[in-house]
């Protein structure tokens, strides 16, 4: 009778091909992050344009909400389309792909002439951020060593909060001097750097031995997606995964899309100062990052996620309450480091709990799906703003903490295994 193959759970402890090259390591995650920062870069700077958008296209705030969910749409086809080339061709070759697709439709967005046409082109740039996630975890997830993983995936997670606090920053100037359409054009810029930086980067080890090995390329798609779904102990995790990925992005967005505009115009502090209480918010959730990926290491998975998960629930409820500026600047950092801390966390269990030959697709899959879902939290948020102001709409995200609190249950704990 044949031995059954060992599964990741089962393997010792071990460091993945390329762990003990610290060049290597640094360029890869370097890679991601960069690619990761465009994807915070110009969610942001639409946050900051809607504004612009909605009086120039005689837009209602649902309808300007919808533009951040159509964006997050076409990410969902990117992350489902270019997760499962990366796992049959390289992860560098097809992220190079995305960001030039990007690129030309970020540059578009800038000579929009309406509701219809800017949803179009924010549809297909959310068709070429989509893969930048999920393809950039997996190569920073197999680069570096398996006790450093979890740090690894949130220096990704921090190259999309630099993106967005670099969007926080420039927006407000940027908008005064040239309006919201030079946003856009600024955008390209980031994802020119990013294609050259990606140039100078290798596939990891991990990815080149098993496709040596003849262990990619060979399932078509829908057998690749069906590998998500194959027994019933992979589908508890996909779903639970799905749970965490959709809270993750649902408080994220609800956050994010609407908080500019509503400390400019509902607490009355300008678009400046509007836009600098904001980076504090966006520089809270970048220091949560580095925290959440220390712990992880250290900890674990399951500890991580549930001491942030936790501050999550209390700082958004006591933000709610807040309206002195000062309070809402101090709130503001703490509520942005457990509410986005966990970002980077996602990338190292979804490496984690999914095999080399599927990896970049669970991982821009799973991600996508709940950025979508997570996506309709502006027009969420709106609709209930619209009827009990934001700060009492904000006071109902914490409830969807507590069910990704439960739904760390249903996932093993990885901590320091080697990859499949």
């Amino acid at each position: 009778m044949p031995t059954p193959e060992p599964t990741a759970e089962a393997r010792p402890p071990a460091s993945t091909p390329n762990a003990h090259d610290p060049k290597y390591q640094r360029k890869a995650i370097v890679a991601a992050a960069v690619g990761y920062g465009l994807d915070g870069f110009d969610l942001m700077i639409l946050s900051f344009a809607l504004s612009g958008i909605i009086a120039s296209f005689g837009l209602t705030d649902v309808q300007a909400g919808s533009l951040s969910t159509i964006t997050l749409l076409g990410a969902v086809v990117g992350g489902v389309v270019f997760g499962a080339l990366a796992d049959r061709l390289g992860r560098v070759k097809v992220l190079t792909w995305t960001v030039l697709l990007f690129a030309v439709f970020t540059g578009l967005s800038a000579v929009a002439q309406g509701y219809w046409d800017m949803a179009a082109y924010r549809f297909i740039a959310g068709i070429g951020i989509g893969g930048e996630f999920g393809i950039g975890m997996a190569l920073a997830a197999e680069a570096v060593a398996s006790h450093q993983r979890a740090r690894g995936t949130s220096w990704v997670g921090v190259g999309f909060q630099l993106g967005v606090f670099v969007a926080a920053i420039a927006s407000g100037p940027v908008i005064a001097l040239w309006g919201w359409r030079a946003l856009f054009v600024i955008g390209i810029l980031p994802a020119i750097a990013a294609f050259f930086i990606r140039r100078g980067v290798d596939e990891p080890e991990h990815f080149t031995q098993a496709k040596a090995a003849g262990e990619l390329g060979g399932a078509s798609f829908v057998h690749q997606v069906g590998e998500l779904f194959k027994d019933a102990r992979t589908t508890r995790i996909t779903i639970a995964m799905i749970i965490l990925t959709t809270v993750q992005n649902f408080g994220y967005f609800g956050i994010i899309t609407w908080l500019p505009n509503y400390l400019a115009t509902s607490l009355g502090l300008g678009v400046t100062k509007g836009a600098l209480w904001t980076a504090v918010t966006v520089a809270g959730m970048l220091c949560g990052i580095l925290i959440f990926g220390v712990l992880a290491d250290k900890l674990g998975r399951r500890p991580a996620f549930w001491i942030f998960q936790a501050g999550a629930i209390v700082s958004i409820l006591v933000y709610s309450q807040l309206t002195g500026p000062t309070a809402l600047l101090v709130g503001g950092f703490f509520m942005g480091a457990f509410a986005n801390g966990m970002l980077g966390g996602h990338g190292a269990l979804l490496a984690e709990l999914y095999p080399t030959h599927v990896r970049a697709l669970a991982q821009n899959l799973l991600f996508n799906v709940g950025r979508a879902l997570g996506g309709f939290a502006p027009v969420v948020i709106a609709l209930l703003a619209g009827s009990v102001g934001f700060g009492a709409a904000l006071a109902f995200l914490p409830i969807i903490y507590v069910v990704q609190f439960l739904a760390m249950f249903m996932l093993p704990e990885r901590k320091g295994q080697t990859l499949a």
